[in-house]
């Protein structure tokens, strides 16, 4: 059975969308990409620090899930990690209304001894000397490290940013932040000034039009499956990295073809995060509905071409 590192918020979410809104609820990159990567059977930590006000029938809804929390702190003193948005109507597009790291802030991740020795490695979006933290505590170089970071790192801490950069496999970023990174416009330019950078493999998620992924001159692109009704994009991002991180810690595969299953499992598990607020619909996701979804992937995206 493969290893998972998962370092990332396990958090406090309150979200507003054109469909309604909710109270305090279950949240955080960690907790959205260990959900999606709980349906590969592989062995799972989460490494992480919430507050002495965390339920402890969010944790246990993670350990029900395989999820190691070994990893995650509990600052019994100190408040978790608590973000608040607005989506607009094109629920592309979002506020932030309130962010408060409380015990994030002075975050010290801890990865547990026999999860050191991990295959793959999947790195939140946090501080990137934090993500750098991580991987200086593996006894064993990973399969694959796969990074997840944003704008907001690019502007304040992008020194540290490309120093990470230059130590993983995988980064996945949204179009937005590819731009930003590279000075380029073009995605295709902006790619391979990231594999410059280190980076093997450059997946540019494009949100409700998929997500590409780049490869030593090779570009592979998934669409995402039309849904009838998307309720919260919320930790869509995190499911999608979820699902590869998943993929990839089952198959033990890090070649092309198999990152291209790897991109395909995860909009796949993305899809479904959207149906419903916050986790709610990860719960109590079944693997004959992945299944049956993978199958609408395959018929949305497999034909045969005639040439004249």
């Amino acid at each position: 059975m493969g290893k998972l590192v998962i370092v990332g918020t396990i958090a406090f979410d309150a979200i507003e969308t054109p469909f309604g809104k909710t109270d305090k609820i279950l949240g955080g990159a960690a907790t959205f990409i260990g959900l999606a990567a709980s349906h590969f059977n592989v062995d799972i930590a989460a490494v992480s620090v919430v507050g002495g006000d965390f339920p402890k029938a969010y944790l246990d809804l993670l350990s029900n899930k395989n999820i190691d929390l070994t990893g995650v702190e509990i600052v019994k003193e100190g408040k978790t990690f608590f973000w608040s948005g607005r989506y607009h109507n094109d629920m592309n597009t979002r506020d932030t209304l309130v962010t408060e790291l409380n015990t994030m802030g002075n975050f010290k991740p801890k990865v547990p001894k026999n999860y050191q020795n991990a295959d793959v490695v999947m790195l939140g979006n946090l501080h990137p000397l934090v993500q750098s933290n991580v991987l200086d505590q593996m006894s064993e170089t990973p399969k694959m490290v796969i990074l997840d970071t944003m704008n907001f790192w690019m502007d304040s801490a992008l020194n540290d940013l490309l120093q990470v950069i230059k130590r993983v496999d995988v980064i996945a970023i949204n179009d937005e932040e590819a731009r930003q990174l590279t000075g380029e416009y073009a995605l295709v330019v902006a790619a391979r000034k990231i594999h410059e950078m280190g980076p093997k493999y450059v997946v540019i998620k494009k949100g409700e039009h998929g997500a590409l992924l780049f490869h030593d001159g090779h570009v592979f692109f998934a669409p995402a499956l039309p849904l009838e009704e998307v309720f919260d994009p919320t930790g869509a991002g995190d499911t999608f990295a979820g699902g590869i991180a998943g993929y990839l810690a089952k198959t033990g595969d890090t070649s092309f073809d198999n990152m291209k299953n790897a991109i395909i499992y995860g909009s796949t598990l993305a899809s479904f995060c959207v149906e419903k607020f916050g986790t709610e619909r990860m719960v109590n996701l079944s693997n004959t509905e992945v299944f049956k979804r993978l199958m609408q992937f395959k018929q949305l995206t497999q034909f045969d071409i005639e040439l004249t």
